[in-house]
């Protein structure tokens, strides 16, 4: 076993409006570390944030994707998809949806119509995952996991649980269908817990902290959201809590071929970029909403 040394410690790098629903801080790529954190593309961490009731559900209109997957873990709220795919589904706190958006998706993301009426307490992370070149044009695809098939795995006898989004730990397998290896973790941890997580050697890694007070590799992490970013050598990550605390882990195999990205688009080339703006203007990646 050799505990992996943290890389860097980030404070999100710019606070934002996504639409009118989502509050976001992003932690990548605007802090710098996105090269570190290969196969990941982006993280929003949205919320957390009370909204007022409202007659009309707030949140991000139809726009196009092509080229990765978004991935969105829900904490407090609810989130409502539809797509030009016909996909559609709903997210309350533990689910998760996986969007494959391959060769090109228009997709829309509301407040849940009953979360809007009541209002309430929102938090959630948006996570992008690139695709390899040769799974770049694939077709479309949408998983919703539910909180009860995701797989909850006991760390330890003071009550620390993990729940495993994709990959393994232990004997647990996660739910989501990946097209390279990905790991994706969600942790609570109680105080006065001691936890360590396999990390495949040569992956990279990276926590998000969102609460509480851990000791990474010697550093105290407290209070304020952190991407604790870890070098690729060493197979494991100790996390000592000293109270109640949550994080998401990630980890994941390098794709290690060219990024060209402009907006909601990521491929390996510019003509590609090109191609995809092209394809979207001109209706290819189909509409939501049917004029």
């Amino acid at each position: 076993m050799n505990n992996k040394k943290i890389k860097s410690i980030n404070r999100a790098g710019s606070s934002h409006w996504v639409g009118d629903g989502f509050p976001v801080r992003n932690f990548f790529p605007s802090s710098g570390v996105d090269k570190d954190i290969n196969p990941f593309l982006m993280l929003d961490y949205a919320g957390p944030a009370q909204f007022k009731p409202s007659a009309r559900p707030k949140g991000v209109g139809e726009h196009p994707h092509r080229g990765f997957e978004t991935v969105t873990i829900a904490y407090q709220g609810s989130v409502e998809h539809k797509d030009s795919a016909g996909n559609q589904g709903i997210i309350h706190p533990g689910d998760v949806q996986w969007m494959t958006a391959g060769s090109g998706v228009v997709h829309e993301e509301m407040h849940e119509r009953e979360f809007s009426k009541n209002g309430g307490e929102f938090e959630m992370i948006q996570l992008w995952v690139n695709l390899p070149a040769v799974h770049k044009m694939t077709s479309p695809r949408y998983q919703t996991l539910l909180s009860r098939d995701i797989a909850c795995v006991k760390l330890d006898q003071q009550g620390s649980i993990a729940r495993v989004i994709a990959g393994t730990l232990q004997d647990a397998t996660g739910p989501a269908n990946t097209f390279t290896p990905v790991s994706l973790i969600d942790l609570k941890l109680t105080g006065d817990s001691n936890v360590i997580l396999p990390v495949t050697r040569g992956f990279s890694s990276a926590l998000l902290f969102m609460e509480g007070e851990v000791e990474i590799d010697g550093a105290t992490i407290a209070d304020e959201p952190r991407l604790v970013l870890m070098d690729t050598a060493g197979d494991t990550i100790e996390i000592k809590s000293s109270r109640q605390s949550r994080l998401l882990f990630m980890a994941g195999e390098p794709i290690n071929e060219p990024v060209a990205s402009y907006g909601p688009f990521v491929m390996n080339t510019k003509a590609e970029i090109f191609q995809a703006i092209s394809d979207f203007q001109s209706g290819k990646m189909g509409r939501v909403h049917t004029p």
